[in-house]
């Protein structure tokens, strides 16, 4: 079962007019959406977005109980282009989840946790596209390295690289626990209550769904699909993700740069968005209840009119 995280916080962040129009870009289960329908009025309307054919499911049959929901299977970077399908010009709000859901976690078959055994997959849209087993065994070695320092800020990148290259030459790596055991030999150092291959894990994920990519594409436009005093909530679990969001927001609250000396005065000095709050975090009940949450930060944003 899918606990939501920060879900009153959330949606305490994002909801403005109770008949607006809202987006939920990672419906997973459709725990924060629900909750969200529940507040809204009956002429309210809500597009929920997903890669994982699974989640789409869920979807779908939510919005054949729901006429107020509207399902698009896809990546929440095609936002615009949704939105465009829908004939909507703009919304009262958007709330990103990120990361990986804990179904998909608890399903082996689709090869997330490193402490079950499964394919090596990770692919959140298991529909198409390369599984991690087929990226591990072609990928060349610098690249590996690249992508465990980068995505996982693994410390011992260049080491578990060079070992799941010479491993694979004798055999192709095909399953999450042979992969965890072989980064588990090949870490020469431990950190206290972590498993070794958790970095390992975080990024190859990251890197097979495009992850970052997707959140960058999605920074890029998300003003532009806001109308006026329109929220951007974002819940992030790990510290890639939220510095994009924290700086994003943080430049987008601040007016041009000008040379130093140059004035700028009234509107001209602020950005398109205002920033609500201070970062939040769960409380220590939520965290003892669900300890998927405790790593999770909710940050959120408002377009000025």
């Amino acid at each position: 079962m899918h606990e939501s995280v920060l879900l009153e916080e959330s949606l305490q962040g994002l909801v403005g007019p109770l008949s607006g129009h809202y987006v939920d870009g990672t419906f997973g289960r459709g725990g924060h959406t629900r909750a969200l329908l529940a507040l809204l009025n009956d002429d309210a309307a809500v597009l929920v977005m997903d890669k994982d054919p699974q989640a789409i499911e869920c979807a779908e049959a939510l919005a054949a109980q729901d006429s107020r929901v509207s399902v698009y299977h896809g990546s929440f970077a095609d936002l615009p282009a949704a939105l465009a399908q829908l004939g909507w010009p703009g919304v009262d709000g958007v709330l990103l989840d990120l990361g990986v859901s804990s179904p998909q976690l608890d399903q082996d078959e689709r090869g997330f946790s490193f402490q079950r055994q499964g394919p090596l997959d990770m692919r959140m849209d298991n529909s198409s596209g390369p599984t991690v087993a087929d990226y591990l065994n072609a990928v060349a070695e610098d690249e590996l390295v690249t992508i465990l320092r980068d995505y996982g800020e693994e410390r011992f990148a260049r080491r578990i690289a060079a070992a799941i290259v010479k491993a694979r030459t004798e055999k192709a790596i095909s399953t999450t626990l042979e992969l965890a055991e072989l980064v588990k030999t090949a870490h020469p150092r431990w950190e206290k209550h972590k498993h070794p291959a958790t970095r390992t894990f975080q990024a190859l994920r990251i890197a097979i769904n495009r992850e970052l990519d997707d959140l960058d594409a999605l920074l890029s436009v998300v003003v532009d699909c806001l109308l006026p005093r329109g929220r951007l909530a974002v819940i992030s679990f790990h510290s890639l993700e939220d510095r994009k969001v924290k700086q994003f927001m943080r430049q987008a609250s601040q007016g041009p740069k000008v040379p130093r000396g140059v004035p700028l005065q009234g509107d001209l000095a602020l950005g398109p968005l205002a920033l609500v709050g201070k970062a939040i975090k769960p409380s220590e009940q939520e965290v003892r209840s669900n300890v998927r949450a405790r790593s999770a930060v909710l940050r959120i944003a408002e377009r000025r009119v």
